[in-house]
């Protein structure tokens, strides 16, 4: 007879889904392909951010959806996820209102906003930093 799952693992299994369905929709919307191993990998990095926090904290989650989004954007920047697909997105993120994403979003966005490339150099090309 296999044991119940526990209250835990189920609040890690749904924010698990629900990011993933905000990943799909984040990229359906940008007519993009996303870049699957790192929505993998971002959303196992959100399911080890939340088996490290403590079980209350586990549990506020379920029903504080700004705290939801706080660990979404956290996977999401430390997967490399802000990365990949880097200027579309930020081209696209210029023109927000052209964008057919719910305001939640704006926090993947703002990554593509916040993060500058390195002007290009006499010559024409980018310089990379040393």
């Amino acid at each position: 007879m296999s044991e119940p799952i526990p209250p835990a693992t189920d609040h890690t299994l749904a924010l698990r889904e629900e990011f993933r369905h905000h990943l799909e929709t984040f990229y359906a919307q940008l007519k993009l392909a996303p870049p699957y191993e790192s929505v993998e990998k971002a959303i196992r990095s959100l399911a080890t951010s939340v088996h490290a926090l403590p079980p209350l904290e586990r549990a506020r989650l379920a029903t504080d959806a700004s705290a939801r989004w706080q660990h979404f954007r956290q996977a999401f920047e430390s997967s490399g996820l802000s990365k990949k697909h880097r200027g579309i997105i930020a081209g696209l993120a210029r023109n927000r209102s052209s964008l057919n994403l719910p305001a939640e979003y704006d926090r993947f966005l703002s990554l593509y906003l916040s993060q500058t490339t390195h002007p290009p150099n006499p010559s024409g090309y980018f310089t990379h930093p040393p």
